[in-house]
């Protein structure tokens, strides 16, 4: 970018933002004349990816601030207003009788969530839209939930997941308690560009004129219910529960309060670990407060030694992921999302079958970057197996046609720590995957088995299954590019063989396809599959400046488990290999 476009920008951006923090950050680079950082903060306007906006919080119209959030949230109030009309009763609002559509938001423990959450209301109110607010930090499932709850026609949570501090989001919702998808995110991103004016309302004022509620029991209490409601096995919970013990960590974030009661109210000793029990959104404690990481449970895997928990479990930030552990030898292994997932599927599944609820109705969703272990599990039991495309928003989409196909949804899942029970929510949920997973280790405990044990028992009936994702990050303009062009010649050139595998077909997601009779969007996604069963799979973050590739590797049922995954590993690091080779990186 030309200097005389990047100092027009942060001038515009100054006269608009009312914030003087962030008013003053921009000054104060273009008082030191910092174009570096400048260029940065203007030479894109933050996108919706796969759940809505993130990004660095900061001044500029590439960063998350106040502006921000007001011009997003202008966007999203026009588009209900044109979408929906502008009050529940429709026509009968002209004759006195309007109820305004209702939205309700909710945000974590990151810096400025309160203050983004705060701003975002007072347009909606300014707008005639009628808004609920937590009174404090609230996991994301539950803004899931209370969308429905509420009867709302939207919702958003200001999040941004498990990105280090630096980063704040805004996800939005739709009436069904997912995420927008087609044609609603395209037609918000519309109304955010057309963008001219914002309406806004001090809360106060909003209040007075009933546009402005706060919430907080009306929804937990039936939220929480809902949680403990997912449970298969009540009776052994009640019966075997103090046998468990559970090593928490929230992170910093939102779960603490929520999976503290869940557990302990189903009999579930839970150890919070004292130095991350507390909201903060510096995260003082980890690097990344992602459960993905190991690094980010060392202190719960630590504390899981010294009192000898059965099951260490973590949620991110806003507790929709799950990290997992177990105990083995001296100190724990960590499960990965796939895994927990297969175990997951198999539990609920088998357990239905036992108790005579299994249907032939029953329906189970994954990701296509998702292992292909669930899908075997799935079809073994005859239930119908699902794949949608990356971002749990899919998952929820395809829930919202079987509310009206009557199929019956017991599980949704990706390899991304994020699991869902209950139909109540329509995004992944931490609070009630943690519940699940202690109720499954009782399972496992009482049958004389560790989790590892079940894992295995799973691999020797269905085949051993590895997966090794693995990503490439390119910050910046030339980043974008960068990605951009890997992904441009990975079509222009297929491989013919990777890791010395041949390729025997590839999926590109780019104009969309046909899975099981669901039509998928178009999505930035290449899907290569090999000779012998591995697939590698490219696809470019949507809300990150990655690169991401997926490889899983497998070996057919009878094979010895250690040499399966001896094999197994030597092909998955071959393929990495190779595919380093063929992208220059």
């Amino acid at each position: 970018m030309e200097k005389s476009e990047i100092i027009k920008l942060a001038n515009e951006y100054i006269e608009k933002e009312d914030n003087l923090t962030f008013k003053d950050q921009v000054k104060k680079l273009l008082a030191e004349e910092n174009f570096a950082e400048l260029e940065d903060c203007f030479y894109k306007s933050l996108d919706f990816g796969t759940g809505g906006i993130r990004g660095v919080i900061g001044g500029g119209y590439n960063r998350m601030n106040p502006y921000i959030i007001k011009k997003v949230t202008q966007g999203l109030a026009t588009y209900i207003t044109k979408a929906a009309g502008c009050c529940k009763n429709g026509d009968k609002c002209q004759s006195g009788e309007c109820q305004p559509h209702s939205v309700v938001l909710a945000h974590d423990s990151r810096r400025c969530s309160r203050l983004f959450a705060e701003t975002a209301a007072s347009v909606f109110c300014g707008n005639g839209i009628k808004t609920y607010l937590f009174t404090s930090l609230r996991p994301t499932p539950e803004l899931s939930f209370a969308v429905r709850k509420l009867g709302c026609i939207s919702g958003v949570v200001v999040t941004a997941s498990h990105n280090p501090a630096e980063y704040n989001g805004y996800k939005v919702y739709w009436d069904d308690g997912g995420q927008v998808v087609p044609p609603q995110d395209h037609g918000i991103i519309a109304e955010v560009n057309s963008v001219t004016d914002i309406t806004s309302m001090s809360l106060e004022e909003a209040a007075k004129k009933g546009l402005f509620q706060l919430i907080d029991k009306e929804v937990d209490d039936p939220f929480l219910d809902m949680v403990k409601g997912c449970s298969l096995r009540p009776d052994l919970i009640k019966k075997a529960g103090r046998n468990l013990k559970v090593v928490y960590t929230p992170l910093h974030g939102a779960g603490r309060v929520w999976v503290e009661k869940a557990l302990s109210s189903l009999g579930i000793e839970v150890v919070t670990v004292p130095e991350q029990a507390e909201p903060d959104g510096e995260f003082p404690t980890v690097k990344f407060p992602n459960p993905e990481e190991g690094s980010a449970l060392a202190m719960a895997l630590e504390l899981g030694k010294k009192v000898g928990a059965s099951l260490v479990v973590g949620t991110d930030p806003d507790s929709d992921r799950l990290g997992t552990a177990v105990p083995e030898g001296d100190g724990f292994r960590l499960i990965t999302g796939n895994q927990l997932g297969c175990m997951f599927i198999y539990y609920v599944l088998s357990t239905l079958k036992e108790q005579g609820k299994l249907t032939s109705d029953t329906a189970i969703i994954k990701t296509v970057v998702t292992t292909e272990l669930q899908r075997r599990i799935g079809e073994s039991f005859g239930v119908r197996v699902y794949d949608v495309l990356t971002g749990f928003k899919n998952i929820a989409a395809l829930m919202k046609i079987f509310d009206s196909t009557g199929e019956k949804f017991v599980y949704g899942g990706e390899e991304s720590y994020g699991y869902l029970f209950s139909t109540q929510v329509r995004d992944k949920d931490g609070v009630a995957a943690a519940v699940m997973a202690c109720e499954m280790a009782l399972y496992n405990a009482e049958r004389g088995m560790s989790l590892l044990d079940y894992m295995d028992e799973i691999y020797q009936k269905y085949g051993y299954f590895q997966e090794s994702p693995f990503s490439f990050t390119f910050k910046g303009s030339s980043g974008g590019a960068k990605i951009k062009k890997i992904m441009e010649d990975l079509r222009a050139d297929k491989p013919k063989s990777i890791g010395g595998i041949a390729v025997v077909s590839s999926t590109d997601f780019k104009d969309g396809v046909v899975k099981q009779g669901i039509q998928l969007p178009p999505s930035n996604v290449l899907q290569f599959v090999l000779a012998d069963g591995s697939y590698v799979t490219a696809r470019p973050s949507g809300t990150e400046p990655k690169i991401k590739f997926y490889i899983s590797c497998c070996e057919k049922p009878g094979v010895p488990l250690e040499e399966a995954k001896k094999t197994v590993s030597a092909k998955c690091q071959a393929i990495k290999e190779d595919l380093e080779r063929i992208l220059g990186v």
